[in-house]
């Protein structure tokens, strides 16, 4: 069964640090392109960061470049993302998706349950 497990959900003051893991089971995660997403309440999902399967290269929102960073550990087939200087308007729901094309145009794409992260002092 294909599963992505988000954890690493928490309460931090602004200007903390949180780390966000996702483990993905039942497919192998280094064939797949992998993002981070967030929805607050309200707004929609937008995306956050993302790295490609095959040469690493990583993609960040504006709104997080700088503060955030992307990375996986395709030995323990888990993704990662640690938060930096966090401010108020980075609380939401975030989300990590793995995503790849086959040879057949076929596209796999799979979303976890989501993590809350609340910013506030």
């Amino acid at each position: 069964q294909v599963q992505l497990v988000e954890s690493g959900r928490g309460l931090v003051q602004p200007g903390g640090s949180l780390r966000l893991s996702c483990a993905a089971s039942g497919f192998t995660s280094n064939y797949y392109a992998i993002g981070w997403f967030r929805q607050a309440p309200g707004k929609e999902r937008e995306g956050v960061s993302c790295i490609s399967s095959s040469d690493g290269n990583t993609n960040y929102a504006d709104s997080v470049k700088g503060r955030f960073t992307i990375s996986r550990d395709n030995a323990k087939n888990t993704m990662y993302l640690q938060m930096n200087s966090l401010k108020p308007e980075d609380t939401a729901v975030y989300y990590c998706n793995a995503r790849r094309r086959r040879i057949s145009g076929a596209l796999d794409n799979y979303w976890g349950q989501g993590t809350q992260v609340t910013v506030s002092s």
